[in-house]
């Protein structure tokens, strides 16, 4: 069986059913473990400011994974995982138990109705830029082949803490 990397972005903002935000991250990494293939490294977790209308600060971290799932195939698992943490879609920015995106995967690029890797609007987020530079410094944007350490010291300086 091949496998291929990803590179995924966690988040959250709301206590769940496993405690505060950066509990929920943890327990996250540990269903990704189970459910979409092995965790090979992980940033620490920070706490960073609020993107649109939420008051709260979020926990955020990054991780990458071995997996032989396709793009699609990844991006339903993490769905499943959001749905069993009480994820439910709506205000757009808003709180949130858990996020988990898919920024880049080792294929290059990928583009289908439901996904589009790289993840469209990565490049200009600090709170993923930041943690997953700590894991992934030398993974370059398929799109322009920036490295992920050059990308983000052109985001806000704004740095997310510990």
């Amino acid at each position: 069986m091949t496998t291929t990397s990803y590179a995924i972005a966690l988040g959250s903002n709301r206590p769940g059913r496993h405690g505060g935000p950066h509990a929920e991250v943890r327990a996250a990494l540990a269903a990704m473990e189970v459910t979409i293939g092995t965790v090979t490294a992980v940033s620490p977790i920070l706490t960073t400011a609020p993107v649109g209308p939420s008051i709260r600060a979020f926990a955020n971290a990054a991780a990458l994974v071995e997996s032989a799932l396709t793009p699609s195939e990844m991006l339903a698992e993490l769905k499943g995982i959001e749905r069993r943490f009480g994820r439910r879609r709506g205000q757009r920015w808003g709180a949130r138990v858990i996020d988990l995106d898919i920024i880049l995967w080792s294929g290059g690029k990928w583009r289908s109705p439901e996904l589009i890797v790289p993840h469209i609007a990565y490049a200009d987020r600090a709170f993923v830029l930041h943690p997953l530079a700590q894991i992934a410094a030398d993974w370059r944007d398929p799109r322009d082949g920036r490295r992920i350490s050059h990308m983000r010291h052109g985001v806000d300086r704004r740095r997310p803490r510990p």
